[in-house]
């Protein structure tokens, strides 16, 4: 499967970069947009879809962030005209039992990726 846009909400450089970096070279995607916060994602997406403008195909949400993490993050977007139409996937280094359960009880998140992400995870992503 491939897809135009991902995006990827995580505040450490260098996994988006690597990440960013493994989707270009197994050419799963032609754009990434990256923000920094849940905040600034949420903020950038809803503007994306006041403007009517493409959206991500998929996003690639961190838990642990600065300003808004990914929880608040899902509170808010969930509650946009496309809140739930986008596939989301947790990626975070917690494998703690209530980040699972609390994944998987949001009808918003798709699965959730242990760090670091590599391309049979990737692959698997793109595979659902």
């Amino acid at each position: 499967m491939s897809v135009s846009t991902v995006c990827i909400i995580d505040d450490d450089p260098i996994y988006v970069f690597t990440t960013s970096k493994t989707l270009s070279n197994m050419g799963i995607c032609e754009d990434v947009l990256v923000y920094k916060d849940g905040k600034e994602a949420f903020e950038g997406l809803s503007n994306l879809i006041a403007e009517n403008e493409r959206l991500p195909d998929l996003i690639l949400l961190d838990i642990n962030m600065p300003v808004w993490d990914g929880w608040d993050f899902l509170e808010e977007f969930s509650k946009t005209e496309v809140g739930n139409d986008i596939p989301i996937f947790i990626v975070s280094s917690s494998d703690h039992p209530e980040d699972l359960n609390r994944a998987e009880r949001n009808p918003a998140v798709r699965g959730m990726l242990l760090k670091p992400l590599t391309k049979d995870n990737l692959e698997q992503v793109f595979q659902t």
